[in-house]
């Protein structure tokens, strides 16, 4: 199909848009020159881009299940993906959250503005699991566009926890979570740009593992801004969640967020015990602003196992870690909006691009934006007026800032080798259907405080289940040092291997 070339309006109204006018010679003059600039489009629109052949094409992208065979609304789709006959992970079945691509399976982002989008190439980390013999059995479900940490945002209705459906599962990745309390899915993925795998894993009692930030390559998978984004394993056990790591952590020649790219045996790490290992227990996680008393004792009486198992535990102080959150929305609001201005693809990075997605998203935007739940219109309104108003200083200030911001974590962890604090400050949240905008936004985004600053200073953090009060989950966040994971996985499973949770 022949490229539309812009017309005189297009280029009065291009013009107006980037703050300058066109004059009648200059109109004559571009008009003239343009046509011959197209020819280079549409030769670049006849060439056929190189598509990897799908090396594992046993696959069928199945069914919604109904709601009596999904009671915490947890699946998107019901799915068959066959890998390897054998490998690392031969005999495990995984749920990935739907904003990966996996080639031929309906991908929404738990949005109505990507309703009907089927990737056609299958993420780096699908590739890798699929390798190792793993069975993809469900997509799942997720917040619309990953923007909220509560579990009630998704077009396909809220995620409900298992331990109470009266209560949320949390988000983004709450599907991920919840899925997880299902006899055939043992593992599933998430992915986490301000708490999103340990906040549901936290509400749901489960383990979510947050990795350093570039370990696992996010190579077709649904962003919000290449300096924060993260995907990681989540599972019933810290073994399955080490196991997974191992096999899709490493380099891709296709991300452009990694660099060097140092990878540990971490399922040798398990087993080994606690016996040595200094926790630095953050003082700065305890005690903020609408904490739960009952989050914070969980998680102190947790902390006192390790010194039963013969690890040091000692408080440590990040003064910096209060007033993370200045970086966060610095980074968030701007960064987020555009991405989502530029159909989700962004500018200035070398990797692999997805031509179809950014077409679908983009023409969807023009068509449906009010299909996009409150968090991401907010996001818009501010990150435009930002960029708009203060051209990108605050971003930029914001990215600066975070360097001081890991400096300070890096020095208590020069002290410790692993810092300890609640993963959320609250337990999860009642299910209110009916919350207005100001409701839906205040719940979704109030249980960030201890984990969205490790997602931009890039430290691994792990959530481990620690307890239980009023019958709900409390989560014991442990943050290390970067590409130090193993140590993570060390002192979780120790914890795993000695303590029953639920009864804490």
């Amino acid at each position: 199909m022949a490229l539309r070339l812009p017309t005189a309006k297009d280029l009065h109204r291009l013009a107006k848009a980037n703050h300058f006018q066109l004059n009648d010679e200059e109109m004559e003059s571009f008009q003239a020159l343009i046509p011959s600039l197209f020819e280079s489009y549409e030769l670049l629109d006849q060439m056929p881009l190189p598509r990897e052949p799908l090396k594992y094409r046993d696959r069928d992208p199945g069914r919604r299940p109904p709601r009596q065979e999904d009671p915490f609304n947890a699946i998107v789709r019901r799915c068959t993906l066959r890998g390897a006959p054998s490998g690392k992970l031969a005999g495990k079945r995984f749920g990935l959250k739907n904003n990966i691509c996996v080639a031929g399976m309906p991908m929404s982002c738990g949005s109505l503005v990507l309703d009907g989008y089927i990737p056609d190439t299958d993420a780096t980390i699908v590739t890798r699991l699929l390798g190792a013999g793993a069975e993809v059995v469900a997509t799942l479900n997720l917040d619309n566009f990953a923007f909220s940490g509560a579990g009630d945002t998704s077009a396909l209705g809220a995620v409900l926890n298992p331990h109470n459906l009266d209560h949320l599962a949390g988000g983004s990745s709450g599907g991920s979570a919840a899925a997880l309390y299902y006899d055939d899915i043992d593992i599933t993925i998430g992915g986490d740009q301000g708490g999103s795998i340990r906040i549901p894993a936290s509400w749901c009692g489960v383990v979510g593992h947050k990795p350093t930030h570039g370990l696992v390559p996010y190579t077709g998978i649904v962003g919000i801004d290449n300096t924060f984004d993260h995907a990681g394993p989540m599972a019933r056990t810290v073994a399955d969640a080490a196991l997974t790591l191992q096999v899709i952590s490493g380099k891709d020649s296709l991300d452009p967020r990694q660099g060097e790219v140092p990878v540990q045996a971490y399922t040798e790490a398990l087993g080994r015990g606690v016996k040595g290992l200094r926790i630095g227990v953050m003082t700065e996680g305890f005690g903020a602003s609408g904490s739960e008393p009952d989050v914070d004792a969980a998680v102190r009486n947790a902390v006192a196992v390790f010194d039963s198992l013969g690890a040091q535990t000692t408080e440590v102080s990040v003064p910096d870690h209060r007033e993370a959150g200045g970086i966060v929305w610095g980074l968030l609001a701007e960064g987020a909006t555009a991405l989502l201005q530029s159909n989700g693809m962004g500018y200035h990075w070398e990797g692999l691009y997805n031509p179809g997605l950014v077409e679908t998203l983009g023409k969807s935007l023009r068509a449906q934006s009010n299909d996009l739940p409150p968090t991401v219109k907010l996001v818009l309104l501010v990150g435009s007026y930002m960029a708009e108003r203060y051209h990108g200083r605050m971003y930029a200030k914001a990215q600066n800032l975070r360097r001081v911001l890991r400096a300070g974590y890096d020095r208590a962890l020069g002290q410790v080798d692993i810092l300890a604090m609640p993963t959320t400050p609250v337990k999860a949240h009642k299910h209110e259907p009916d919350l207005d905008t100001r409701g839906i936004i205040a719940h979704g985004w109030d249980m960030l405080g201890n984990t969205a600053p490790f997602d931009m200073t890039g430290h691994p953090a792990i959530n481990i289940p620690c307890g239980k009060s009023d019958g709900l989950p409390v989560g014991l966040m442990l943050v290390g040092r970067h590409f130090d994971d193993a140590t993570l996985f060390r002192a979780a499973q120790a914890f795993e291997q000695h303590v029953n949770w639920e009864t804490l």
